[in-house]
C-alpha cells in the first residue's frame, strides 16, 4: 500500500510536466530550429532543469538566451522562470520519494577510495535496472498500450524492426508474438537488405519500430516505407520527441536506468513481454501451453 500511495504521488506531482510535453509533442513540427533544440534538451534534462540557469541552457543548446524565452512564450508562459518553475514544484515534490539513482551511481564512484568488485559493479547495475523498471511503471501510458495491444490484434502480418542495441529486443518480441498465429517478420537487415524485407508489407499490416538515441536511420527508413504501404506503425521509444514518435499510431516510450555509462535493455524487455502477454490475454491464448511437450522448451 505504501509502494502505491508513492508511486501515484509522484504521478500526481509530475502530471503538468507531462502535460507540458504532450503540447510540445503536438507542436514540435511547427517549431524553428532552435526552438526544437530546445524541445529536445528539456525532455532530457527534466529532471535537473529546476537548477539549471538560463544562460547554461542557452550554451547547451547553442542558442541565444532570448530563445529560451520564446520557447517558454510558446506554451503559454511569460517566460523561463515561470516554465522553470513547473519543473522545479514537481521535483520538489517527488525528491524524498524518487532520488535520482544516477546521481546515486556518480557519487559511488566519486567517493570510492578502492576499485569496486565484480560483486559491486553488477549490484550497481541491478539497482540502476530496477530505477528503470520504477519509472516504467511511474510514466506508463495505458492508453498507448491498449492502441499498441489493439493495433497487433487487427493486424495480418507484423513487421518488427530494431538494429544495433535495440535488435536483441526486437529479436524478442518477434520470437515471443510467433507464439502467436500472428505471420511474424524480424527485419535483420542481413545483407544490407533492410528496405528490400519490407517490400511486401501491406495496408493491413503493422511494423513495430524499436530505437533509441542516436536512432537508427535504417530503421527510419523501414518505418517510411510502411506508411508508404499504408501500414500501421508501434514505436517503442526513449522520448516523445523522436524522430518515429511523429509516426506512430501508437507510441510506448521507456526510459532505462544506467550504471557507468551503460544503459540497461532490462525496462524494455519488460515492457515487450507485457505487451505480448496482453495480447496473448485478448486472443485467449493458453500462455503456460504455448509449446508441445517433448519439444525443447527454453
Amino acid at each position: 500500500m505504501a509502494q502505491q500511495a508513492t508511486e501515484e504521488k509522484n504521478m500526481a506531482a509530475t502530471a503538468p510536466i507531462e502535460q507540458l510535453m504532450q503540447h510540445i509533442a503536438a507542436e514540435y513540427d511547427n517549431l524553428s530550429r532552435q526552438l526544437k533544440v530546445i524541445a529536445q534538451y528539456i525532455e532530457k534534462h527534466r529532471a535537473s532543469l529546476m537548477l539549471e540557469r538560463i544562460s547554461d541552457i542557452a550554451t547547451a543548446c547553442d542558442v541565444q538566451p532570448s530563445a529560451i524565452v520564446r520557447f517558454a512564450q510558446r506554451f503559454g508562459y511569460t517566460g523561463f522562470s515561470e516554465m522553470q518553475d513547473v519543473f522545479r514544484q514537481a521535483y520538489t515534490d517527488q525528491a524524498g520519494a524518487t532520488p535520482d539513482y544516477q546521481q546515486r551511481i556518480r557519487k559511488l564512484i566519486s567517493t570510492r577510495d578502492a576499485a569496486l568488485s565484480a560483486g559491486d559493479l553488477t549490484r550497481e547495475f541491478v539497482g540502476a535496472s530496477r530505477a528503470g523498471l520504477d519509472d516504467l511503471a511511474a510514466g506508463l501510458d495505458d492508453a498507448q498500450l491498449e492502441a499498441a495491444v489493439n493495433l497487433l490484434l487487427k493486424a495480418d502480418n507484423i513487421y518488427v524492426i530494431g538494429v544495433r542495441r535495440s535488435f536483441p529486443i526486437a529479436s524478442y518480441i518477434a520470437y515471443a508474438l510467433e507464439h502467436t498465429d500472428k505471420r511474424v517478420h524480424l527485419i535483420s537487415g542481413l545483407g544490407g537488405m533492410h528496405r528490400e524485407q519490407m517490400r511486401s508489407v501491406r495496408e493491413r499490416d503493422v511494423a513495430i519500430a524499436i530505437s533509441f538515441s542516436p536512432y537508427g536511420k535504417e530503421t527510419q527508413q523501414c518505418i517510411k516505407a510502411a506508411q508508404d504501404k499504408g501500414a500501421k506503425v508501434l514505436v517503442i521509444t526513449d522520448s516523445k520527441l523522436a524522430p518515429l514518435a511523429r509516426a506512430a499510431d501508437a507510441l510506448l516510450t521507456v526510459t532505462e536506468g544506467s550504471a557507468f555509462a551503460f544503459r540497461s535493455l532490462t525496462s524494455t524487455i519488460c515492457l515487450c513481454q507485457a505487451l505480448f502477454i496482453a495480447l496473448a490475454y485478448k486472443l485467449e491464448l493458453d500462455i503456460e501451453e504455448i509449446h508441445t511437450p517433448g519439444e525443447h522448451d527454453d
